[in-house]
């Protein structure tokens, strides 16, 4: 009997378990979850922000902190390049881009001028980002894109560069 009681014990127990790592999924799966809606309403209201500074240059001139003047054009420019970097870090953190597809699209934008020059202008933004954040990073991953393009000899810019492990 005391065998059977042990035994009904352990059943018991690992039920017990099983039913403590099945609640632990689902709140991990539904942490993730609301994560993943937060992030989504934070670049909705982020893109809506952009749309309505370049639609209004007086709205866009809050904006303004680079660190020489720029003309209205050139700010719209800047926040179009801003909204395309931002909706490629979105995709990321929500994972429908891992970090090699992140810096394959990186290495895309980057051919742009226009872009390169509103990183180059934007580059003070970042010195203030924790150097292990992972915008920081990322950031850095940009950067060393843009540098090993412009050292590149050749004109397939698609194969320059490779993604760090990150």
């Amino acid at each position: 009997m005391a065998t059977q009681i042990s035994a009904i014990r352990r059943l018991g127990s690992a039920a017990w378990s099983s039913l403590g790592a099945a609640a632990n999924a689902v709140t991990e799966r539904s942490t993730r979850q609301r994560r993943r809606a937060v992030l989504t309403e934070q670049h909705r209201l982020h893109f809506d922000l952009m749309c309505k500074a370049m639609d209004d240059p007086a709205l866009a001139a809050v904006l303004n902190t680079y660190e020489t003047e720029i003309g209205p054009e050139k700010q719209r420019q800047y926040l179009f390049a801003n909204a395309l970097y931002i909706n490629a870090l979105y995709f990321h953190r929500i994972g429908a881009l891992t970090r090699a597809e992140l810096h394959g699209h990186f290495r895309i934008i980057c051919q742009n001028p226009i872009f390169r020059d509103y990183w180059a202008a934007t580059e003070h933004h970042r010195k203030s980002l924790p150097d292990s954040s992972d915008e920081a990073q990322l950031g850095r991953m940009m950067d060393t894109l843009i540098q090993d393009q412009a050292d590149a000899d050749a004109d397939e810019w698609w194969v320059v560069g490779e993604p760090d492990e990150g």
